[in-house]
């Protein structure tokens, strides 16, 4: 066993130069290559995560922008349809208007008109009853008319 912790010992010995060199090894990539190499991928990192970063807030002021042309195009569209709304009721309105006027109108006439037709229908039978007592004077004359001769009852 004591053989065993001999050769122990000396593998031990052997192996302190490979550690020394290993540690310096170590502490060298560490200063040389590791550190460097940590912080340039940081820089890296850092330069793009601040380009997603930038990209990121880039993406919500053009969604901002596009929320607010949207906003802003359905204003326009409820502007367009109050216009069209507008309009269509003073075109209802002038439609209606002018069917009243044209209504009025034309009761008028009918009015005018049915007085017309009663002053004729009043005339006519004024006319009428002129007529009907000439005709019946003109009746009653000759009806009691002396009877004249034959010969002239003849029409000679």
């Amino acid at each position: 066993m004591e053989q065993t912790l001999h050769q122990l010992g000396g593998l031990l010995l052997g192996a302190v130069p490979t550690v020394i060199l290993l540690g310096t090894l170590y502490i060298l990539y560490t200063f040389l290559v590791h550190r460097p190499l940590t912080a340039v991928l940081a820089e890296r990192r850092s330069r793009t995560q601040g380009a997603m970063d930038k990209a990121r807030a880039d993406i919500a002021a053009a969604e901002a922008r596009t929320a607010d042309y949207e906003q802003r195009l359905r204003e326009a569209r409820q502007k367009v349809f109050k216009n069209q709304e507008a309009r269509r009721q003073q075109a209802i309105q002038s439609r209606s208007q002018a069917v009243n006027q044209a209504r009025a109108r034309g009761q008028e006439q009918v009015k005018q008109a049915r007085a017309g037709m009663e002053a004729d229908m009043q005339q006519a039978m004024a006319k009428l009853q002129a007529d009907a007592a000439r005709l019946a004077s003109d009746i009653v004359r000759t009806v009691l008319r002396p009877v004249a001769s034959p010969s002239q009852a003849g029409g000679q």
